[in-house]
């Protein structure tokens, strides 16, 4: 059954997580940079909007509809890569069930 799996890294991390979706055996997947942004827990963005202050990360986002066996292989090497880094921003991933395509 196909999943859409959604990956997000740090820019410093695009590498090995291409890495990871190669080892995988993940073939096919779409990517694109974003900005991602830590804000302190009593800050809110919205009121925050025009502010230098709030932290902005450049990041990468992967996306993908796969098969569960290979999604399972790239979120156990995911795990044990960001058991190893010393990093605030380990690479994050989720893993969603798909109802309908066409």
């Amino acid at each position: 059954m196909m999943k859409l799996l959604i990956v997000t890294a740090v820019k410093a991390f695009e590498k090995e997580a291409l890495k990871l979706f190669k080892t995988a055996k993940i073939n096919a997947f779409s990517s694109g940079a974003i900005n991602g942004f830590k804000t302190d827990d009593h800050e809110n963005l919205i009121d925050n909007w025009f502010s230098s202050s709030t932290d902005n990360v450049q990041s990468v986002l992967f996306f993908t509809f796969e098969e569960q066996y290979k999604i399972d292989l790239l979120l156990e090497q995911l795990n044990e890569f960001n058991k190893e880094i010393e990093s605030d921003n380990p690479m994050k991933a989720v893993v969603l069930p798909i109802e309908r395509f066409v």
